[in-house]
């Protein structure tokens, strides 16, 4: 009996690494197609802070982003917190304190 290997079949092949978008790459694809998640981080933001907050973390306000558009956001990647609230923070250099980042790995 011969096993059967899925190498060959249509769609189950992986790009070579060198070819897979970064995944810089792949928030400036998404942030372009949904300009509205920018703008609905920002409100987010203003409202904590007006409802007294010291801190704002960036995941916690894609789950609320998740959760007041649960169909609206398909392709929020997590892996796009960092990007985002580096994005805040060169837009709005007043949340430094209020909104931590961590030294980049990769450039």
């Amino acid at each position: 009996m011969s096993l059967t290997t899925q190498d060959g079949l249509p769609g189950l092949a992986l790009p070579h690494p060198d070819l897979r978008p970064t995944i810089t790459e792949q928030f400036q694809a998404f942030d372009a197609q949904h300009p509205w998640v920018y703008r609905a981080l920002v409100q987010l933001v203003e409202q904590r802070l007006g409802a007294g907050a010291q801190r704002v973390g960036m995941k916690a306000l894609f789950e609320a982003l998740r959760w007041r558009h649960p169909y609206g956001v398909k392709g929020l990647n997590n892996n796009y917190t960092a990007l985002y609230a580096r994005r805040l923070l060169a837009e709005h250099p007043q949340w430094t304190s209020v909104i931590e980042v961590r030294r980049r790995r990769t450039p």
